[in-house]
């Protein structure tokens, strides 16, 4: 793990334990240089890490503050942070794995061809996958891919990161992605393997991610129970 991380699961977890308080600020960089041993820029990027999630506000010549709102206690994710769930999880020292439930090779249905900008007789990867954090059912994840811009996916890719794969291996990177996100009826399918009841309500995003060229490269669904996961976006103008 590098260690900007590192430095942002300690300061991370320093805040939600309450040793900086809200509304207090964080040690300014010079104490946190000295007591971390590492670099000004490493230091900054982990604050940058903090300030995504929402934990933290930095200003030029007036510090890093801890921001004062109800979302600690809750594990809360950058509506606008879509560089994978594995790096997020792996930012925060967590313990994230996959389960399987479908991976097929297919023809997409006239959706799929829509959001994804491809023919009929292009096939695209059909994934499903559980995902559980720190030995918990945590999000339902359908995922459609097209083929011809991922080749070679692998069920080791799966169950470790697919994004990981794109970065690392094929050398994909995203220009963006659009993201919709409604309330919704849990369904028998998120009830078996989300272990929520009929009546909970269930947090869908459904997600559309793009490649420099304008292509998209993923057709997306997340199914979250309400009271594990939430999103949030941080805009600040001005700090008193």
């Amino acid at each position: 793990m590098p260690k900007y991380e590192e430095i942002a699961n300690t300061l991370r977890e320093r805040i939600r334990s309450g040793i900086y308080p809200r509304n207090s600020f964080l040690p300014n960089q010079v104490d946190l240089v000295e007591e971390f041993g590492a670099s000004r820029m490493t230091i900054k990027k982990a604050i940058n890490i903090l300030a995504m999630e929402g934990l933290v506000y930095s200003q030029r010549g007036s510090g890093t503050k801890i921001l004062n709102h109800p979302f600690l206690q809750k594990d809360t994710s950058p509506v606008n942070e879509y560089e994978g769930l594995s790096l997020q999880m792996q930012r925060r020292n967590r313990s994230l794995k996959s389960h399987i439930i479908q991976f097929d090779v297919e023809f997409p249905s006239q959706l799929i061809q829509e959001r994804l900008m491809i023919g009929a007789e292009q096939p695209v990867y059909n994934i499903h996958r559980l995902r559980i954090l720190d030995g918990e059912p945590y999000i339902l994840e359908h995922t459609f891919m097209p083929v011809h811009l991922v080749p070679g996916l692998k069920k080791e890719h799966l169950l470790a990161s697919i994004y990981d794969y794109l970065h690392k291996e094929l050398n994909i990177h995203f220009a963006g992605a659009y993201r919709a996100i409604a309330a919704d009826k849990s369904t028998a399918f998120d009830q078996e393997y989300l272990n929520c009841s009929e009546t909970d309500p269930v947090l869908e995003v459904q997600q559309v991610v793009y490649l420099k060229d304008g292509q998209p490269i993923e057709c997306s669904s997340s199914r979250n129970r309400y009271d594990v996961r939430n999103y949030s976006v941080l805009d600040v103008r001005s700090m008193q």
